[in-house]
């Protein structure tokens, strides 16, 4: 059995196993890495033999670690790295390429409603009635929202929020405040299988899923780097946020959204931390547009939206599609008991 890793920003880990009485018989550790001295090679495939069939990601790092020492260098990849590919050469985990993605991109909804729709996809995809999905957001009004965990009155400003008809609501993953104007931000979500990132951890997890984009991105000129825990961005600055909720039914939502033009003094007149963030750099003012998409494609978001598509689609298996009536009528529903409910919104006053 063979199972292979692609380190983000580093190499290609490859681990061939044969297993006998549930346990690794023979390992075989290759790839296109830096490994001194050559003979460490040996010593971390003689290490993995004798390892149960079902060990975890954790006690396999732990055997690697300790065949190599600390006087051998490993450049491009780690020991978790091949504890990873050990993990899917015994088909504890997938890869990109088990998979044949789907890629929805439909109208404006409103944000109740993409919140709704995450939710109800990341269970069709769990349920197996649904493909891997990436789904392009397009929104229908302009929206403040803030992590499953945060405040509701220490992030938004209510009179900031109404004056400029501002609709605020709570997304099911943490993380920080998103502030949306229809046109001037790019939103996506990748739901995928919790095998995709078996055996990473959520910390890891971000920047693997976040990998397609960030070439995606540098095919677009943009010099892209993914920032942990969970920013992207380019010498210029920050590009984009992400964040991630791992649901109970095995499926992982990773969504992201981009600053394509951005108004930062109505941000700043709804997002009370956005405030708090200038103040405590010294700042007294924000630069009316925040547009690092739009400054540094010279792209239309439309255009920007097509070539990431069309990256997506060289990269992976993928199909066009939609959502079904049986997802939105469940998202619907969760509109109507959750997402459109004060009770979730303020849940965290």
């Amino acid at each position: 059995m063979r199972g292979e890793y692609k380190v983000p920003g580093g190499k290609l880990v490859a681990v061939d196993v044969e297993v006998a009485d549930g346990r690794i018989a023979t390992a075989a550790v290759s790839g296109d890495f830096f490994l001194e001295p050559d003979d460490a090679l040996e010593a971390i495939d003689a290490a993995l033999v004798g390892e149960p069939e079902g060990a975890s990601v954790a006690r396999l790092t732990g055997v690697v670690q300790a065949a190599v020492g600390e006087d051998v260098t490993m450049v491009g990849f780690t020991p978790e790295a091949i504890a990873i590919a050990v993990r899917r050469a015994l088909g504890h985990a997938t890869r990109w390429e088990d998979h044949t993605f789907e890629i929805v991109h439909e109208g404006p909804q409103s944000p109740a409603m993409h919140m709704a729709l995450d939710q109800a996809l990341s269970e069709a995809v769990a349920a197996g009635t649904r493909r891997p999905t990436l789904r392009i957001w397009e929104w229908g009004a302009p929206a403040v929202v803030i992590g499953s965990f945060q405040s509701l009155r220490n992030e938004v400003d209510p009179e900031g929020a109404e004056r400029h008809g501002i609709t605020v609501v709570r997304r099911i993953s943490g993380g920080g405040a998103m502030f949306i104007e229809p046109g001037n931000t790019i939103t996506y979500s990748l739901t995928v299988p919790a095998s995709l990132v078996e055996g990473l951890s959520f910390e890891r997890s971000y920047g693997f899923l976040d990998d397609w984009v960030l070439g995606a991105l540098r095919e677009l000129g943009i010099d892209a780097t993914y920032v942990p825990l969970n920013d992207i961005a380019s010498p210029a600055g920050k590009i984009a946020g992400a964040a991630q909720k791992r649901l109970a039914g095995g499926t992982v939502l990773h969504h992201v959204t981009m600053a394509y033009d951005i108004d930062a003094t109505k941000m700043l007149e709804v997002l009370r931390i956005g405030r708090e963030k200038l103040s405590d750099k010294g700042t007294t003012s924000a630069n009316k547009r925040v547009d690092p998409l739009r400054s540094q494609t010279g792209m239309p978001r439309a255009d920007v939206i097509e070539a990431f598509k069309n990256h997506f689609r060289a990269r992976y298996d993928t199909v066009d599609g939609g959502v079904t009536e049986q997802e939105r009528a469940r998202a619907a529903e969760l509109v109507a008991t959750k997402f459109g409910t004060e009770e979730w919104t303020a849940r965290v006053p």
